[in-house]
């Protein structure tokens, strides 16, 4: 270090820009434990691509800050959980050489009196540094996580843990008000036995917040494990086909329903429908309590679940500005491929070679094709029988960022009909209802479009030729060079024919002169 402000900077809390040299972006394993007040959770990102993904995860429910509100320090047996989940953590950094390890505290630790001590302990038994931030900080982190996943998101987020919640508006690409409040189900459990007397409770908090974030009729993004269990217990009344939560998005009036079904339901029913802890499920009639008056107050056009918080906000904070820049989806297709592909770099050759069939397409289809040629030979290595599924579920299952549930079930239908003509009968079919029919047919042309272009060349297909598409004419015409004369044969042939057919259109061969 050169300077003093340089020292200080790698001596802070989330440390310096890690990625800014490419061999260390590819390489670097960035740690993060979140010790917060009803879980603590250790999770290792893998690399610094835009799309994090997850080398490793392990969450235990300590429950730290149960009775805090009451007792004004930490609960005993879950001090004594956190610290020896913390124990473990340590040594799991070491063997996995993780040279970067965040701990961050929240709520329950900055509120409760023996929080110092408890830090000390940590510390003294562990080696581990507790960095306990305010709730404007924390609102801060957690909205910069659903911004990692969700680059153009504007709204409300919404993070709610044992003890607090915090809210921060978010509005292209940086966050701005931001608020903390006691609305943990943990505080809540202090305030009253009487429903009514919450709800008013609650409600006089919001319309507070409501007054400072100045948001009315926007989106709210969900953060937290409370609110995950509501929006899968929300796809379980639906009959949802898709049990992903990242970019799950509900309306007000349906979710309000949810709510009261929840409320009225059994838990211990609804927990072994979902496969909740009992710890996380006690909580959930009060994060209920909780969301009805946010939808109330707030009047959101539209809530979704952000799969994303605090721990990847820690992520997104050591990032560059340019790698923040980066399309999350994009850039999670580009490392799968060079990691998975057979021979990386034909994903954006097999674009390029198919690009004059979408020359009208939007800019948000355009990127979807995109990420489907990135994507195409990544799982080559499939039994031939369960390629096109295995194709699908790695679009809709996977951990990507930046990509809404139709746009998963779009990505997914394109890569199945990159190995295989035919949807029908497949047990996938429940999840095309998230689609149009137009959405079907698009996707079946770019699957088969991805067919053809993949196998007509072994890398480059615009050295065999080039494709001109006549939409008036409903014309497809395929230009081939002296080498595309010879490559043209009976299999590339019969799936030029299934494309122009998915196309209905006429099809027209040029030969080399």
């Amino acid at each position: 270090m050169s300077t003093a402000a340089e020292a200080e900077d790698w001596a802070a809390p989330f440390g310096g820009h890690l990625f800014d040299d490419p061999t260390t972006r590819a390489l670097s394993r960035v740690g993060v434990v979140d010790v917060g007040s009803n879980s603590v959770r250790m999770v290792v990102f893998d690399g610094a691509a835009r799309s994090p993904a997850y080398f490793y995860n392990e969450k235990i429910m300590c429950g730290l800050g149960k009775g805090l509100a009451e007792t004004g320090r930490l609960n005993p047996e879950g001090r004594a959980r956190a610290l020896t989940a913390l124990r473990r953590f340590a040594l799991l950094a070491r063997d996995m050489e993780i040279n970067n390890l965040t701990v961050v505290a929240t709520a329950a630790t900055r509120e409760a009196a023996d929080g110092p001590d408890f830090q000390a302990e940590v510390l003294r038994e562990t080696g581990l540094k507790l960095w306990v931030v305010d709730g404007d900080e924390e609102a801060r982190l957690s909205a910069q996580g659903v911004l990692l996943g969700w680059p153009d998101a504007k709204g409300v987020v919404c993070d709610i843990g044992g003890n607090s919640m915090e809210l921060a508006r978010i509005g292209e690409g940086h966050v701005t008000r931001r608020a903390s409040t006691p609305l943990g189900p943990f505080r809540l459990q202090q305030v009253s036995p009487d429903p009514r007397l919450r709800a008013e409770h609650i409600a006089r908090i919001l319309k507070a917040v409501q007054a400072d974030l100045r948001s009315e009729g926007e989106r709210i993004y969900l953060v937290g494990g409370s609110w995950r269990v509501i929006a899968r217990l929300d796809m379980e009344r639906r009959n949802y086909p898709l049990t992903v939560l990242h970019e799950y998005r509900m309306m007000p009036g349906p979710l309000l329903d949810t709510i009261q079904w929840i409320l009225a339901s059994d838990l211990a029913v609804l927990r072994a429908r979902t496969g909740t802890s009992t710890e996380r499920m006690e909580l959930v009639p009060l994060a209920c309590e909780v969301l009805r008056e946010l939808i109330t107050i707030l009047k959101p056009t539209e809530i979704d679940v952000s799969a994303y918080g605090i721990r990847e906000g820690l992520l997104y904070e050591v990032m560059p500005e340019r790698l923040r820049q980066r399309d999350p989806l994009i850039e999670a297709a580009r490392v799968a491929e060079l990691t998975s592909s057979r021979i990386p770099g034909t994903g954006k050759l097999l674009f390029e070679f198919l690009s004059p069939l979408f020359a009208t397409a939007t800019k948000e289809r355009l990127r979807l094709i995109r990420a489907a040629c990135l994507l195409h030979d990544t799982t080559w290595r499939a039994h031939p029988d369960y390629r096109a599924e295995a194709c699908f579920d790695n679009a809709t299952r996977a951990n990507l960022g930046g990509l809404d549930h139709p746009g998963r079930v779009f990505l997914g239908l394109a890569l199945l009909h990159r190995y295989k003509n035919s949807r029908a009968g497949s047990r996938l079919e429940p999840l095309f209802r998230l689609l149009t029919d137009d959405q079907i047919q698009d996707a079946e042309i770019i699957g088969k479009a991805m067919r053809f272009g993949a196998m007509f060349a072994a890398g480059d297909p615009a050295k065999a030729g080039t494709l001109k598409w006549a939409a008036k004419k409903r014309l497809l015409e395929l230009t081939l060079t002296q080498d595309g004369h010879d490559l043209f044969g009976e299999v590339a042939r019969a799936r030029f024919a299934s494309l122009a057919l998915s196309m209905r259109a006429e099809t027209r061969v040029v030969e080399p002169a």
